[in-house]
This record gives structure tokens, sequence and C-alpha cells, in this order.
């Protein structure tokens, strides 16, 4: 029996607050098993952060103010990763841009540091990304034609600040429900099953 992966296509359209999260065999090694926060999307393109790709490297290493931070930096995407970005769910950080409820991008960075510094900013608040991802106008949604996104509504403070990356691509499908927990469980490398 052939399985056709997408014969009843996601209906959902992406926007500002949606995840993206990459089909169980996109080829791209950059996108592989990824969710992507969407934090913008018009006629001039898309934009977000890959939520689920720690990089090598610790937060205090790339940002020398926040020595106290030894939790790692995550790769947002292949775009400009000589660039720090950042997503929070702490009120005390003003200047930010929300994403969905108390998600917010950006915002005052040295109000990031006093906090970080006093101890009243926890790791599970926020999370700091090298890079980020992109598509030119309609570039996204050629992709969605070939079936290399799932569009997801189902995001939380707890699955973007307090699932470990290895399980998010999984745990977002999951909550998706229906086909695609089957989806979930996909092995990496369908030969070896």
């Amino acid at each position: 029996m052939n399985f056709d992966f997408f014969k009843y296509r996601n209906k959902l359209k992406p926007e500002r607050g949606r995840l993206l999260i990459s089909e169980p065999f996109l080829p791209d090694p950059n996108f592989e098993r990824t969710v992507v926060l969407l934090c913008e999307h018009n006629e001039d393109g898309s934009f977000g952060f890959i939520l689920n790709k720690p990089s090598f490297v610790k937060v205090s290493e790339v940002v020398e103010d926040l020595k106290d931070f030894e939790h790692e930096a995550f790769v947002g995407g292949p775009v400009q990763q000589d660039t720090l970005h950042f997503l929070h769910r702490s009120t005390s950080i003003d200047e930010g841009n929300k994403i969905y409820n108390e998600i917010t991008w950006g915002g005052n960075f040295e109000k990031v540091i006093l906090l970080a510094e006093t101890k009243q900013l926890k790791p599970s608040e926020i999370r700091f990304f090298l890079g980020y991802s992109g598509w030119s106008a309609g570039q996204l949604e050629e992709e969605l034609k070939q079936d290399s996104w799932i569009v997801c509504d189902y995001i939380s403070e707890e699955l973007l600040f307090e699932t470990e990356a290895g399980q998010m691509w999984k745990k977002a499908l999951d909550g998706m429900g229906g086909r695609f927990s089957i989806y979930a469980n996909y092995p990496q490398d369908p030969r070896l099953n």
C-alpha cells in the first residue's frame, strides 16, 4: 500500500505566533526535524527562530555581561549567525514585540542584563538564538506547496521554554493530535525500519 504522507494536507496558514514543523523526511540539514516559531509573516516574507537546535556555545561565551548564563544558545537559523536574538516570557523586560500571549521577541537588553545580574531572570524565562530563519516573499508558500512544513497553532510557553530540544519536534506533533501524532513516531531513516 502506497501511503501518501500529506494526502490530507494541513489547512492552517502561516502567521505570526504559529509554528512551522518540518516534515519527517525534510532533507535540508538546516531544518531537519525542527520547530520554527514564526515571528513575522507578511507579503514581504517570513522570519522566525528554530526553537530546538542547540548550538555548541553557552550564552556566557557570546555575551560577556551574561556570565552566569551557562545555558546553551540555540541556532535560530542559517541567516546571519553572527547576530544574537532572544525570546522571553518575562513581564519585566519592556520594549519587545509580543508574538503569542507572553512570548516576546527582543526587548530592552540592558534590562535583560540587570535582571540576570540580580538573579531576577531565570534561564527558563528566556532563550537566546544565533541567527534566524528567513524566507523571501512567496518562498515559504512554495515550501508549503512542496509539503516541507506543517503549520501548527499548538504553541505554549511550556513547549518553548521548558521542553528539551531533542523532544520538541515530537511533542509539537503529538500536541496536534490525530495523524500528526503518527508522524511524530516516524523513524529518521525509514530504510532502517
